[in-house]
């Protein structure tokens, strides 16, 4: 009997015990800027970017709304993927209103003049403050439940590909080489993040001729992911098809504003890759019109002028996930 009652106390206090949490993504709306909140399982928290700076403090307070949405009180690891004013010039709002543990970059600016340097120079100054991760190709970033893997840094891709990843692109031989791209772009952070089964990718701005890199003549980022963070926004200067029918996405998420990013012939290129299920958007692109678009449903910001709302993704060990869009409450789940 006495055998019975402790099974009894165990299974009680199993069930005050809080469910075991899953990744959550939180595409927030910095209106053709990125912040992408990644919650681990473990509760650590990565920040991808952090929007523009202005604005009355805008994307600092998206950023903190979501984060309180999400249980985060610090950011662990700030990511910025290059230092261009739509993702770095928030961080120094970010960081006088959030703790921030490390940051992450590829080391230092490569443009330079009286705006960039200013730019660069005021995220420096909260840099030097806190703990600092310059990483490379192939470095690893240490978040408690989940793989982070680097494939770009520096202008630097992956030289060898990741564990069983190898596997030869046949699109590669009608790849077009763009213009050679100095800039900052080309000097984008990407990075895959694997939870279980579950694998997502993010290239920030990584431009046309470095992702060729990636997946040619052979796919070196671990073969077909779940989730796209559509490159640049959408823009037509990345995201060619070798890319994205090489990654082979189910869901692409595209963090565009109104009026930048969410390209046409970059949403057709997405819409027609083989295997690709929603594409989800944080606004709807004015010059796509709504052939270029995806249904209201899967769009945060349907007016030009909003309100803000944000993307979620719920992912689990299984591969399986769920997106959330906050403006109408609308949820679709994928299995694997």
């Amino acid at each position: 009997m006495r055998f019975v009652l402790m099974g009894i106390l165990l299974l009680a206090s199993a069930a005050l015990l809080p469910a075991a949490k899953n990744l959550e993504v939180y595409s927030i709306d910095v209106e053709g800027g990125q912040a992408t909140l990644i919650v681990s399982p473990s509760g650590q928290s990565m920040l991808v970017d952090a929007g523009w700076p202005g604005y009355n403090r805008r994307d600092a307070d998206r950023i903190l709304a979501a984060a309180k949405s999400a249980g985060v009180k610090k950011i662990d690891y700030l990511l910025v993927t290059h230092f261009h004013t739509d993702h770095a010039g928030g961080v120094p709002q970010l960081a006088e209103k959030m703790p921030i543990g490390t940051f992450v970059d590829h080391g230092d600016s490569v443009e330079h003049g009286k705006d960039e340097d200013v730019l660069f120079n005021a995220y420096k100054s909260f840099r030097e403050k806190a703990k600092h991760l310059q990483v490379k190709p192939g470095d690893t970033i240490p978040i408690k439940g989940l793989e982070v893997t680097v494939v770009s840094a520096g202008g630097a891709t992956l030289s060898s590909p990741m564990a069983g990843s190898f596997q030869p692109n046949a699109e590669c031989g009608s790849f077009q080489q763009h213009e050679v791209d100095q800039s900052e772009n080309a000097q984008s952070v990407g990075i895959v993040v694997k939870y279980g089964d579950f694998r997502m990718i993010d290239l920030g701005d990584l431009t046309w001729n470095k992702e060729f890199g990636l997946v040619c003549p052979a796919n070196k980022v671990g073969g077909p992911v779940d989730v796209y963070i559509v490159s640049h926004h959408g823009m037509n200067m990345s995201g060619s098809p070798q890319l994205v029918h090489a990654l082979h996405p189910r869901v692409a998420i595209m963090n565009n504003g109104a009026r930048k990013g969410g390209s046409p012939e970059i949403w057709q290129t997405i819409h027609d890759s083989p295997g690709i299920l929603d594409i989800w958007q944080l606004h709807f692109a004015v010059p796509g019109g709504k052939e270029h678009n995806s249904s209201d449903t899967v769009i945060a910001n349907v007016d030009e002028i909003c309100e803000g709302k944000w993307l979620k993704m719920t992912a689990h060990p299984d591969g399986s996930f769920t997106m959330y869009n906050s403006r109408n409450k609308y949820e679709r789940s994928y299995t694997k």
